[in-house]
């Protein structure tokens, strides 16, 4: 059966990562478990290639977790797990994993396991250097333990340990975008007001006075030269 994934993590590329055997969700104290991934996974100090493992719970103590993996037949001690208990809402019938967000093509990281009907689980603690990354990358909190402690795993130093947090990475403010103020607008200028006239306007031409006097002239010049032919005659 297929694992849900948590909203954190990239749900179409690890479709089908995993499946748990039917014996899976029988109740045991030490949480037996077979898982079965259809490509390379990563746990804490290791990377496991695609196939079939059983995990076991091989100490839980209040405030940690021991998690051992074994091949399948549960024979061959293939890693040493440190995890710290983890609560989730509700139970379900099923086994779950939860994985960490990686880059595109590194082998997914195992975040969390939660066993049929429990709603305590077991949160990874990875080294504090991967840790770093993992928190960089999915932008969660990741449990850590200095990187000692899986460069040599074994139970009893694991079981003292300290475990301290690796916070999420911080994301940049978004960017304060100020609005470009609007053009002012300009304001036409009122329309010049006429000055108020000293004097009527000429409406009509000069030409018909000029004319005019001119007849009159031509007039009176004819009857001054009349006037002076009658005196001569006489």
């Amino acid at each position: 059966m297929k694992h849900t994934l948590a909203p954190f993590v990239l749900a179409l590329s690890l479709a089908g990562v995993a499946w748990t055997s039917p014996a899976s969700a029988q109740t045991n104290l030490n949480n037996r478990t077979l898982l079965t991934f259809s490509q390379p996974v990563e746990v804490p100090g290791k990377i496991l290639p695609a196939g079939t493992y059983t995990f076991e719970l091989n100490d839980s103590m209040a405030n940690r977790h021991i998690v051992q993996i074994f091949d399948q037949g549960g024979t061959k001690l293939i890693a040493i797990v440190l995890a710290i208990p983890n609560r989730r809402a509700a139970a379900t019938d099923q086994t779950v994993i939860t994985f960490a967000e990686v880059p595109a093509g590194q082998p997914q990281a195992v975040r969390e396991w939660f066993y049929p009907g429990q709603v305590m689980g077991h949160e990874m603690v990875y080294s504090q250097t991967r840790a770093q990354a993992l928190a960089a990358t999915s932008n969660v909190a990741v449990s850590a333990v200095d990187d000692s402690y899986y460069a040599d795993a074994k139970v009893d130093a694991m079981k003292t340990a300290e475990i301290a947090p690796v916070p999420a990475a911080r994301q940049a403010p978004p960017a304060v975008v100020t609005p470009t103020p609007a053009p002012a607008q300009v304001e036409p200028a009122p329309a010049a007001t006429p000055a108020p006239r000293t004097a009527l306007p000429r409406t009509a031409s000069t030409l018909p006075l000029i004319t005019l006097f001119g007849f009159g002239t031509i007039a009176l010049g004819m009857a001054m030269r009349r006037f002076s032919t009658r005196r001569a005659t006489r």
